[in-house]
């Protein structure tokens, strides 16, 4: 294993905080919970985290083959990282103020419904696709890792979101009533907002 133990604090840190971010799947697991119970919401969650550990070998695949060609191409993919972490976190900054809107896409009872949505939100949505394809080589140096740590990645990429989900299906009351709250939607994505521009800063860096 080549992959060190900042490296995987960062991105652990970058999962974290992505996820903490409210966003549309945020409301699709309330609504589901809601409506069509535990059962429901579960196949949602398991379907976008399946989604997330499916992406570190994709990106670890097609890279191989960008390395080849052009060997200083991880280097660019470094700092587009950082670009595209700070962007999302100054954006997120100066839309405090806004609700998140329900994807009624991602809502649609059943568990083979819920589980499709869940998984096709992240490999077949081009700013799923973006954000991977950028962020991974921003905390990983592709020229030296291999299959085993490819496999601690996508198991992290799988791990935070789901166990971040299960625990916001368990307190989807209190999770409800926070993000009904205009102060607390507010706090939330300035604080989630500030962190992802510490850790776009922090990529660039290190």
């Amino acid at each position: 294993m080549t992959i060190d133990g900042n490296q995987i604090f960062l991105y652990f840190l970058a999962l974290v905080i992505l996820f903490l971010t409210p966003g549309p799947v945020w409301v699709a697991l309330i609504a589901r919970t809601v409506s069509g119970g535990a059962k429901s919401s579960i196949s949602l969650a398991l379907g976008v985290s399946l989604g997330d550990m499916l992406w570190p070998f994709v990106v670890y695949f097609s890279l191989s083959l960008l390395i080849s060609l052009y060997s200083d191409i991880l280097l660019i993919f470094r700092y587009v990282a950082s670009f595209v972490l700070i962007l999302m976190g100054l954006q997120i900054i100066y839309l405090r103020n806004k609700t998140v809107s329900e994807d009624h896409r991602l809502t649609k009872s059943g568990f083979i419904a819920g589980f499709y949505a869940g998984f096709i939100a992240v490999t077949a949505n081009p700013k799923a696709s973006l954000f991977y394809m950028t962020l991974l080589p921003g905390f990983f140096n592709f020229e030296l890792i291999g299959i085993i740590d490819v496999c601690l990645i996508s198991l992290l990429s799988f791990s935070i979101p789901m166990i971040g989900n299960i625990l916001m299906i368990l307190f989807v009351a209190k999770v409800r009533s926070l993000l009904s709250s205009p102060y607390a939607v507010r706090m939330t994505n300035l604080i989630s907002g500030i962190l992802l521009v510490f850790v776009g800063i922090s990529i660039s860096i290190f």
